[in-house]
């Protein structure tokens, strides 16, 4: 099972991290062992002083496939999850600076903030699907997939073309604006539309 992670997939989140846009989706990946299930909570690594949440809807691949085309991309998912991409920023932005691989501050033990699936089938609106997160009850991040760089269905296009898609594979498709930093005893919980699929106490 890959967990497939796509980076500054929404055009405000680019501009708040003072981001360019990129021209082709921008891939990273994290191990099995980043998942973090079953609302449990989530303890502060001792190796950062600045752990953000980014949230993000997360398809799960529904069969194998290689090079997939445009007409069929549709066919490789059907469910989706709330997940939080974790990430230790500040060793993440030492790691830019020296122009290091920054999977360490991306895939590290229980990075990876995920849901129960569920299908799409019985979404409202699954075009534009509408997410939040809130902090502590007040809403940080709220997205909608209408306002993605790079849809679902190209996302599969492209990913393909790397690596060979596996049923049970997941990706985090990007977040929107409004990451920011937890702290102990702060508490995340993740919408999607108006269900409450995650709860995540920090630690």
């Amino acid at each position: 099972m890959k967990i497939i992670c796509i980076g500054r997939n929404y055009a405000a989140h680019a501009a708040e991290m003072k981001s360019a846009v990129p021209d082709n989706p921008m891939i990273f990946m994290k191990p099995p062992t980043a998942l973090l299930l079953k609302n449990k909570p989530m303890y502060i690594p001792e190796f950062t002083k600045d752990l953000h949440y980014e949230a993000e809807i997360v398809l799960k691949i529904a069969k194998n496939g290689r090079h997939v085309q445009e007409e069929f991309a549709s066919e490789y998912y059907n469910q989706i999850a709330f997940g939080i991409d974790f990430t230790a920023r500040d060793l993440q932005s030492k790691l830019k600076e020296k122009g290091h691989p920054w999977e360490i501050a991306k895939g590290f033990d229980h990075s990876a903030g995920l849901s129960e699936f569920m299908n799409m089938a019985d979404l409202n609106n699954a075009e534009h699907i509408q997410f939040h997160l809130d902090l502590n009850g007040e809403t940080v991040q709220n997205g909608n997939t209408k306002n993605l760089i790079f849809t679902f269905n190209t996302l599969i296009i492209y990913i393909s073309k790397f690596f060979k898609l596996q049923q049970g594979d997941i990706i985090y498709t990007g977040t929107p604006a409004g990451v920011g930093s937890v702290k102990i005893g702060d508490k995340l919980e993740g919408y999607i539309e108006d269900k409450k699929m995650l709860s995540c106490d920090i630690k």
